[in-house]
């Protein structure tokens, strides 16, 4: 399965979109998306479809972490899904869709 979002990423928060998932509003749209959830001091994990585990953390109130890991041998059907649960997933916890955020990752890129 290809995906473009491996390893650790910070996706910026959309301005005013923080009220959205702070507190236990993040966990909940981890759940809501991916099933279980553990807490391991700020970071929350879980795994769900061709995602082995994926981290995902808070910083301060402008940015997002995520540290992702795939699994490589996975149906077509997970692996479309997974990436569909993926990008709403992203979308709901940064307030940017696809698009956005691969111009603001280019953006970034090319200023340094």
């Amino acid at each position: 399965m290809y995906c473009d979002n491996m390893g650790q990423n910070k996706y910026d928060v959309k301005r005013g979109h923080f009220k959205n998932i702070e507190g236990d509003k993040l966990k909940n749209i981890i759940k809501e998306y991916f099933g279980d959830v553990r807490e391991d001091g700020e970071k929350l994990s879980t795994s769900y479809g061709a995602i082995e585990k994926v981290d995902v953390w808070l910083e301060g109130n402008t940015g997002i972490w995520v540290d992702l890991e795939m699994k490589e041998d996975v149906s077509d059907d997970v692996a479309m899904d997974t990436v569909s649960r993926w990008n709403k997933f992203l979308f709901d916890v940064t307030g940017f869709n696809a698009k956005n955020r691969r111009d603001r990752a280019k953006k970034k890129a090319k200023s340094g």
